[in-house]
């Protein structure tokens, strides 16, 4: 390869990074993950914000944002719907986690839209932070009785999520061989967004589902995001 061909080579090898790089750089511009506070501040800073709820329609008519339309991947006449959104401006997308919509955030930018952003942490991170929202339920359990079940058992393992969520399945198995261990030296309280959302709202310590939480004489031993060694954190609580 003589001078001049080495020299063009490497150019054309410069200019093929450089498109790689911008372009990964113009899509992480347009869609990535937001925390609550930032998803909700630029909520705030639109007249009419096109948010969307990417959960099935039960989950949606149970709760979901205020404002918010519901459609995803799956809906029926999906192009109808997206049809009615302005590509031109943000589009604001939530689910339970990061699936449905992160799904759905990447079809609207392969299909023209100019900014999509996801909510970290889904529902649970809207409700779990006591932002206002939709409800058809009462609340099966208050935070009165929460407060009052903490206080007059030593030792409680609560699990807070979502019947709706995979994860949170994940969970059911180790809370059984916890609780046919510990008997009733540890009392288990399991709390479904379907059941008691404001309990979960008037908490506001969840960010994210499912969310475990250990109380030894009305204190937090320890607060953990899935089922990861929750049986070993158990055992290390009763220990000490």
């Amino acid at each position: 390869m003589n001078q001049f061909s080495h020299k063009s080579f490497k150019n054309s090898i410069t200019a093929i990074v450089f498109l790689v790089t911008t372009a990964g750089f113009s899509q992480n511009q347009n869609a990535f993950t937001l925390k609550i506070d930032s998803f909700s501040a630029k909520i705030k800073e639109q007249k009419k914000p096109q948010l969307i709820d990417a959960r099935g329609p039960e989950e949606f008519s149970l709760n979901h944002i205020n404002g918010a339309l519901n459609f995803n991947l799956e809906t029926e006449n999906y192009g109808k719907y997206t049809d009615a959104l302005d590509k031109s401006r943000p589009v604001f997308i939530y689910s339970i986690g990061a699936g449905r919509s992160g799904q759905l955030a990447k079809e609207l930018l392969k299909n023209g839209f100019s900014e999509v952003h996801d909510l970290e942490g889904g529902i649970a991170a809207w409700i779990g932070s006591g932002k206002p929202f939709y409800t058809n339920l009462k609340s099966k359990l208050t935070l009165a009785e929460y407060n009052k079940i903490i206080t007059d058992n030593n030792t409680v393992l609560v699990d807070i999520g979502s019947r709706y969520c995979g994860a949170c399945k994940k969970v059911k198995p180790v809370l059984e061989t916890i609780r046919a261990e510990y008997g009733a030296n540890l009392k288990i309280i399991e709390i479904d967004l379907e059941e008691s959302p404001q309990v979960i709202s008037d908490l506001k310590t969840v960010t994210v589902f499912p969310t475990l939480i250990l109380y030894k004489k009305g204190k937090i031993v320890f607060k953990k995001e899935g089922a990861d060694d929750l049986k070993k954190n158990v055992n290390l609580a009763f220990a000490n």
